[in-house]
């Protein structure tokens, strides 16, 4: 009785050793399968269409920005700045045969702030349709004489410093066109006028000549600010005789 007593707690005794031993052993990490997402089931980047390029929406932008531009540029040169060319010599040194300008526009000033010293580029009535461009000698109110024989130009009684001519202020007569002379001097510029010169003394036509005369401030199509692009010089062959002074560019005074 008694061996049969400790068999039969050997067997248990074995049994519940075996099943802590397994009890301690370390359980490996079990995998997780991937889930497959149900068939029907979009993906999350398909829940937003991607936006699809039509070119003929592009297009239609593109031209509306260039519309835009266009009309900006419109604007810009009418009612702010104009680029205009210079057609003769009569403003030698300061401005050359084929110099290219910017002007600004008379709308952005009144007719008193033009000063003396401005060059301005003005129509004439009844004397020629082109534009002329020309200094402001003597504003409205002021009183002008030129001593030709001495060559000095003097306003309200001042002699004029004009370090920027290239020769002496001379030819004292101007003939109109009925045969008459030009201004006699000392001569007052009425209100709302211009008396105006050419830096080229000797071979301008400018308020010293009768049909141009003082000239009303309305005439002026804007003040001269710099030059843009200088010109040059080309004999009866196009040949370049005079080649542009890129040096020029700039502020004009």
């Amino acid at each position: 009785m008694e061996q049969d007593k400790y068999s039969v707690h050997d067997t248990i005794d074995l049994q519940e050793i075996r099943s802590l031993l397994e009890d301690e052993k370390p359980q490996e990490p079990q995998e997780t399968p991937p889930q497959t997402p149900p068939e029907d089931a979009a993906p999350a980047s398909a829940e937003k269409p991607e936006k699809k390029s039509e070119p003929l929406y592009e297009c239609y932008g593109i031209l509306h920005d260039i519309t835009y531009i266009l009309a900006a540029v419109t604007l810009l040169f009418v009612f702010v700045v104009r680029l205009v060319g210079v057609d003769g010599t009569s403003m030698l040194p300061t401005l050359h045969h084929g110099d290219y300008l910017i002007l600004e526009s008379n709308f952005l000033y009144h007719g008193d702030d033009i000063e003396t010293g401005d060059i301005v580029v003005l129509t004439v009535p009844y004397y020629k349709e082109e534009p002329i461009v020309k200094r402001v000698v003597a504003t409205g109110g002021q009183t002008v004489d030129i001593d030709f024989e001495n060559h000095i130009v003097y306003v309200d009684g001042q002699a004029l410093e004009e370090p920027y001519l290239i020769d002496y202020t001379g030819t004292g007569s101007w003939n109109n066109w009925d045969g008459e002379y030009g201004l006699s001097y000392p001569a007052t510029v009425p209100e709302d006028c211009i008396f105006v010169l050419g830096d080229n003394r000797n071979n301008s036509t400018d308020s010293r000549f009768a049909p141009v005369g003082m000239v009303n401030v309305s005439c002026v199509l804007g003040k001269v600010r710099a030059i843009v692009l200088p010109g040059q010089t080309k004999d009866e062959m196009g040949n370049i005789t005079d080649p542009r002074d890129w040096g020029r560019i700039g502020l004009v005074s």
